[in-house]
């Protein structure tokens, strides 16, 4: 399986590894197809700006180059900004992803989305555009229908 430099990069030398104290955000996504555990720490200001994001992640390579360069994608965003980061511009940033591993930017959006949620609900904030997240990681599998083999 051919992977981008930043893949590697982000695989072998991931930033913002680690948890966040009391953070203003947490989620958890995972994917019982592939065993895939992310989750995700945020630390927002007053203002709704992303001071810090951390991630903890379970699973391939490509999840953790995806939770690396999500975490850095959302730093220094504003919640509402942060909701734009999509799977595509975790993809971009790490100059593609191989289709099997397509799921994995997937679970970094929804992992950032859920932390998204976690910190809106603390606060009774409404972050516009933000759905409730699917948090059962036991029979939750949605868009992942498609299983090959890795090699």
């Amino acid at each position: 399986m051919n992977y981008s430099d930043k893949v590697m990069e982000h695989f072998t030398n991931p930033q913002n590894v680690g948890e966040i104290e009391n953070a203003s955000g947490c989620g958890t996504v995972g994917n019982a197809v592939c065993g895939d555990i992310m989750r995700v720490y945020l630390d927002i200001d007053e203002n709704n700006v992303i001071q810090d994001a951390k991630f903890k992640t379970f699973g391939c390579g490509a999840a953790i180059a995806t939770s690396s360069m999500a975490t850095v994608l959302v730093k220094g965003k504003t919640v509402q900004e942060a909701l734009e980061v999509t799977n595509k511009a975790v993809m971009d940033a790490l100059d593609g992803l191989p289709p099997v591993k397509v799921h994995c930017s997937l679970l970094a959006e929804e992992a950032i989305h859920a932390a998204l949620w976690d910190y809106a609900e603390k606060n009774n904030l409404v972050i516009e555009g933000l759905e409730k997240p699917v948090t059962d990681i036991g029979e939750h599998d949605h868009h992942h229908d498609l299983v090959e083999d890795e090699d």
